[in-house]
């Protein structure tokens, strides 16, 4: 299974300032590559506490005539999850939610589902016959996909024309921590400047 990331950059490698919520710092243009990508995925990962600060549907719009909506997967340690959020709301493809610590109660409509990240990606390649899986964040649970070395590609919009700063505001890998139990290695595949000033990059692993 083909694990992919997407994210928008400042100029100093921030996906957000330390408040959370969504951070509109870049344009319209890569608004529509996030389409774009999600065309590619057969499922969406994100952590709980990304889609509700983004107030995500994890959907693609029916205008741009998807084949089909990618599945919602949702990741939490103790699997609470609001249900008044979209994402419970929107029609889209079949929701699963993952807890990792904690027994997530059954919900409605969606498939509930107590284990490890790492079983839990198994369990999505041979189950659910996911191809490609695009993960969106947060920094957190890319951190985890990092540790266990299950990163495929990367796919950064750079926005050079804004600095967000602070050592509290995330990256990629979620707030400045401990390194990586090893450095990865990717390899640039794909370079596009934009004339907004932003550029978009893709890496895939080595």
């Amino acid at each position: 299974m083909k694990v992919i990331l997407n994210f928008a950059i400042s100029a100093d490698g921030k996906i957000g300032c330390h408040t959370g919520g969504a951070s509109k710092f870049t344009s319209q243009q890569d608004l529509q590559r996030l389409w774009d990508i999600r065309l590619r995925a057969d499922a969406i990962l994100v952590g709980r506490g990304t889609l509700e600060a983004d107030q995500m549907s994890l959907t693609i719009p029916a205008e741009l005539n998807p084949p089909r909506q990618p599945l919602r997967l949702i990741a939490s340690r103790k699997g609470q999850f609001d249900s008044s959020h979209p994402v419970f709301h929107k029609a889209g493809g079949e929701i699963h939610l993952l807890s990792t610590e904690s027994t997530a109660p059954p919900r409605k409509g969606c498939a509930v589902h107590h284990m490890s990240l790492l079983d839990f990606l198994t369990y999505c390649e041979q189950e659910l016959k996911i191809e490609t899986l695009l993960c969106e964040g947060g920094g957190e649970l890319v951190r985890s996909l990092a540790e266990l070395n299950k990163i495929s590609e990367i796919n950064l919009t750079l926005a050079g024309h804004t600095l967000i700063g602070g050592a509290q505001a995330p990256g990629i890998l979620g707030n400045l921590s401990e390194h990586l139990p090893a450095s990865q290695h990717f390899s640039l595949t794909h370079c596009e400047p934009l004339e907004n000033g932003e550029c978009f990059l893709t890496y895939t692993s080595l």
